[in-house]
């Protein structure tokens, strides 16, 4: 099938494709009982969400719904090329446009919700793409085709692990129409980024030189040795799918994905002789103005970088505070606070052992921190997800270039739970006293409550589903955090609330840093002094979180800025209701799904 046919295959099976999101009568867009102008609206939406499974086959794989009428989705991948971006572009334009045509007044307050959520992301992401024709700019804005963190060349291979489900012998077909895919996805992003290059976009030398050795390590490997090969073999065995096919994909990898592989290496190597060490998107062409794009739209506020920049002064100021005291109690009394967090980190007492054995006991404890919330989550929530959440450990594959930490939802037929991963490059990095936190933040109550209890809400159409929003989404995991020290997880506990309180620190930082790097234009190396010298974070976890702000700037502003509007909402909602005030109500707008921070101030205080 081509990609025409495809097209118009998946935009006549809207409804389908919403069916097997969620159970007939569940739906958003189902039942008589809607208005005229409410099935209208739904109907577009699963029009347009139709659509949008169709350019991300990725997304319909991560979403369960690659089988039945869809399976064709399973063999392809994304369109990496300029040619898809403008193709996207075109379609979010016309969306934009079938939308206004919609009479938003004949529409219930829940659609006019829809509604103005589904614009405000169109609105954005046009206005930035058309005006930046490098990298992306919608949503968290990515100025670079490849880094050490983004490109296909790592999130290919990792996307195959751990999400294409292999359970009959089209399964592990699909699997080989996907790596011949991936050669594709490899030369269109090469294309691009000598495209971007000629334009003067250009990531920094160094995260060139962090992106070369994770190419050339998948490439060292013999084709049948590589996760490409090696995963789908030990799938159609667990599965009992017969056939050679290691033989099968060692073929597409070795004739197909290792020469595209190689022009990527070639291009990249090439280019990183002209790249320049400057660490901040000023340099770019428009580079202070699609700053401030990538700023409004992390934030979805209105903010400008001088003053994200002004209220991360304020908050470490304050934060340090706290933390001073604290770490008085524990005698560490010399130094700067971020000088004392160091010397609490390199206490034996907190720090794993650096190898596998020590590894897994570091898992076991984070299990252990989600096992004690569960019990508790009823007094905060009347909704609780259905998909249970396992803890587990960043490939390291991909754990050079990876987050620190993040969170995977679980598909909406349960065949696949919710998943927090941790960067277990060093354990150093991850010291004892901070394991409660990164775990309330990741697992419960955070993102995988906020994610899970949207997915599986019958409130959400399907098309603002994953329609993420960083500011809200990670605003919400730190607010997670505060709840669980506002729960007492941390009475008797001292060390564990320090570690609670550096974690508001290191995001009140990064609101310096990142707005530094872009904005002041400090260079890499201030970005880290500043960071380890205010949190106590160690330099190898801290170079890290920097060099991932010069790959993605906005982005790490996103969680504090988050953080503080979620508090200060439940604040004033509190300060409204008085007495009649209830958390679990209050939480859940949770299932009204992902919104902008902007629009989420409005339905609460409506709902209020």
């Amino acid at each position: 099938m081509d990609r025409r046919q495809l097209l118009a295959g998946v935009a006549a099976l809207a409804g389908p494709v919403a069916a097997q999101v969620a159970s007939p009568g569940d739906r958003a867009s189902s039942g008589d009982r809607a208005s005229p102008g409410d099935r209208a609206l739904l109907a577009l939406f699963d029009a347009m969400f139709a659509e949008g499974v169709a350019e991300a086959p990725e997304r319909a794989t991560s979403l369960g719904l690659d089988t039945g009428a869809l399976s064709g989705l399973k063999s392809r991948l994304s369109d990496y090329s300029n040619a898809g971006k403008a193709r996207s572009l075109a379609r979010a334009k016309d969306q934009l446009s079938r939308l206004r045509g919609i009479d938003r007044a004949a529409l219930s307050p829940a659609r006019q919700l829809d509604f103005d959520i589904v614009g405000f992301d169109l609105e954005r992401g046009i206005e930035s793409e058309s005006r930046f024709a490098f990298g992306e700019a919608r949503g968290n804005f990515q100025p670079y085709v490849i880094t050490h963190s983004d490109g296909p060349y790592r999130g290919v291979p990792d996307f195959l692990d751990s999400q294409h489900k292999v359970a009959g012998a089209d399964d592990s077909g699909a699997w080989l129409a996907r790596l011949e895919a991936f050669a594709g996805a490899l030369d269109q992003s090469t294309a691009r980024l000598e495209e971007d290059a000629a334009r003067g976009v250009l990531a920094p030398d160094f995260l060139l030189d962090l992106a070369l050795p994770q190419m050339r390590a998948l490439r060292g490997q013999a084709p049948e040795q590589t996760i490409l090969v090696t995963s789908l073999v030990k799938k159609a065995s667990a599965a009992g799918v017969a056939g050679d096919w290691s033989a099968r994909a060692s073929g597409v990898v070795a004739g197909k994905v290792f020469p595209a592989l190689d022009r990527q290496i070639a291009a990249v190597a090439r280019l990183r002789a002209g790249a320049s060490p400057d660490a901040g998107v000023w340099k770019l062409p428009g580079g202070d103005e699609y700053y401030d794009a990538a700023v409004k739209s992390s934030t979805t506020t209105n903010m400008s970088a001088a003053q994200v920049h002004a209220l991360g002064l304020a908050q470490v100021a304050d934060i340090s505070r706290q933390l001073d005291g604290l770490l008085k109690s524990q005698n560490l009394t010399q130094g700067s606070v971020g000088a004392r967090l160091v010397a609490l980190n390199e206490r034996p007492d907190q720090t794993f052992p650096n190898d596998d054995p020590g590894r897994e006991t570091l898992l076991t404890a984070l299990r252990a921190n989600v096992a004690a919330m569960y019990p508790r989550l009823p007094e905060l929530f009347h909704t609780l997800p259905r998909a249970a959440v396992d803890v587990r450990r960043v490939p390291p594959l991909i754990q050079a270039g990876g987050a620190g930490a993040y969170y995977q939802s679980g598909t909406l037929d349960g065949a696949r739970p919710g998943a927090f991963y941790i960067n277990l490059t060093d354990t150093f990095d991850r010291p004892k006293f901070g394991l409660p936190t990164v775990t309330f933040h990741e697992a419960v109550p955070g993102h995988h409550m906020q994610v899970m209890i949207a997915l599986e809400s019958p409130d959400v159409p399907d098309i603002r589903r994953r329609i993420g929003y960083s500011a809200y989404s990670e605003g919400w995991a730190l607010y997670a955090e505060t709840l669980a020290d506002e729960m007492g997880f941390y009475d008797g506990n001292p060390l564990g609330r320090i570690g609670y309180l550096q974690s508001l620190l290191f995001r009140a930082t990064r609101l310096v840093v990142d707005t530094g790097i872009h904005f002041k234009r400090w260079s890499k190396d201030e970005a880290i002094a500043y960071m380890v010298e205010t949190t106590g974070f160690a330099r190898g976890r801290t170079t890290r979180e920097i060099v991932r702000y010069c790959a993605s700037p906005g982005q790490a502003l996103s969680y504090k800025v988050g953080h503080t509007r979620w508090v200060q909402l439940r604040d004033a909602v509190k300060a409204k209701q008085g007495a009649n005030f209830d958390i679990r109500a209050f939480h859940e707008i949770l299932r009204a799904g992902p919104m902008p921070l902007v629009l989420l101030e409005r339905e609460v205080m409506r709902r209020a």
